[in-house]
């Protein structure tokens, strides 16, 4: 029977992350099981890649205070690439509620320590983007340290130098179940067979609440298809620019290769397990998509009505959405040994080096001094104790 002191159950960014985090602080036994052939294939491979510390609640802007620097000494800690590009973030607020939410969220931000956050005013941003419609654009927020990484070569970097320093990760592995004593957790029955462990860590991302059930744990995760599409070569826009948030309607965008990538989340979407955004597959919902974000385009960047998109390469990923938009994070109350690191709610990339350091402390020492851990804990859903994340997006 195999045996592991950890056993992670996805191999995507967050569970890489996790992997590098416990072999870092010494545990020398860890297997992570990904059920595809290769990882990334779920969340991690399909996300935006952008990271930023302009959030509205302490627990959101201490995780990404701590991951962001990690990004942008990434090569030189693991050595491997993330491709950090610190763009920034620039939030336009159309309007004097959307000023006094953003001035609400820099004061936080710089309590916390952000140091590179600054608000703006219209004119400073029609100036630094005179391509934008600015005429409505009251003020704005920009922070130079947010910006972009490679999920995929992030996820890679993570696993490769946990792999190379003794972890192990087995693909084409599915999981069937959990095994319970009276201790708490002793097992997880696996594709291959068993593997004996005292310590499981769910990180199935939008299929997370389905691994929770085999441990009896009810775990308030839903998917939420969010779709992207990239343009082709563009260079009507500078490739210099930050992630843009139009906050009107919530249409953003940034450059990617020599072209963008436009994101805008659909008010219509259902939760489900849909990632289908293909045009043999559904040609409808993916031109009355495209129109739809063209159209949010075109009207904040009247350049962009020549922007030349191929549907065809639009893809779908998914969130995996909790009722306050923060993760669940630590022990599940009456599962000892059973780890949750679930729900991040479009933010597991920009947040997976904070949450490796959160659940290694806390799987290995049972407290971490990063954040207040119990903010996050899967108990504050039945006592009431929800902190709700509106710079979603």
């Amino acid at each position: 029977m195999e045996t592991a002191e950890v056993v992670i159950i996805g191999g995507g960014i967050v569970g890489s992350s996790i992997a590098y985090h416990l072999t870092a602080a010494g545990c020398r036994n860890v297997l992570v099981l990904e059920r595809e052939s290769a990882t990334g294939k779920g969340s991690t491979g399909k996300s935006m890649g952008g990271v930023r510390a302009q959030f509205s609640t302490p627990v959101n802007i201490q995780m990404s205070l701590y991951s962001i620097p990690f990004y942008a000494s990434f090569q030189e800690r693991l050595g491997y690439p993330c491709d950090y590009r610190p763009q920034g973030y620039l939030f336009c607020a159309t309007s004097e509620k959307h000023m006094a939410y953003l001035r609400a969220n820099f004061e936080k931000q710089v309590a916390m320590g952000l140091k590179t956050a600054r608000l703006l005013e219209g004119g400073e941003i029609r100036h630094m983007f005179p391509q934008l419609r600015g005429d409505d654009i009251a003020g704005g927020s920009f922070c130079s340290t947010d910006g972009f990484v490679d999920p995929y070569s992030a996820m890679t970097g993570f696993m490769s130098w946990a792999a190379d320093h003794g972890t192990t990760l087995f693909k084409n592995e599915l999981v069937r179940g959990l095994i319970k004593d009276q201790h708490g957790i002793a097992g997880v029955e696996t594709s291959r067979g068993t593997v004996s462990t005292r310590k499981v860590v769910n990180c199935a991302g939008a299929w997370a609440a389905g691994v929770a059930k085999f441990a009896g744990v009810e775990l308030p995760v839903e998917p939420l298809r969010r779709m992207l599409v990239p343009s082709e070569p563009f260079d009507d826009f500078p490739h210099t620019a930050p992630m843009i948030i139009d906050m009107s309607d919530g249409f953003h965008f940034r450059p990617e290769g020599r072209g963008f990538l436009l994101a805008w989340n659909d008010p219509e979407e259902t939760p489900g397990f849909k990632t289908e955004f293909d045009p043999e597959f559904d040609p409808e919902l993916m031109e009355k998509f495209v129109e739809k974000i063209l159209t949010r385009a075109a009207d904040r960047v009247p350049c962009f009505a020549n922007l030349p998109v191929n549907p065809k390469r639009a893809w779908a990923g998914l969130y995996e959405m909790t009722p306050d938009h923060h993760p669940i994070l630590g022990e599940a109350p009456d599962v000892p040994g059973f780890f949750l690191a679930n729900g991040f709610s479009g933010h597991g990339v920009m947040h997976a080096p904070a949450t490796g350091k959160i659940l290694s402390d806390l799987i290995l020492t049972g407290k971490t001094d990063l954040i207040d851990a119990s903010l996050l804990d899967l108990a504050r859903f039945s006592e009431d104790r929800l902190i709700h994340e509106t710079a979603v997006l």
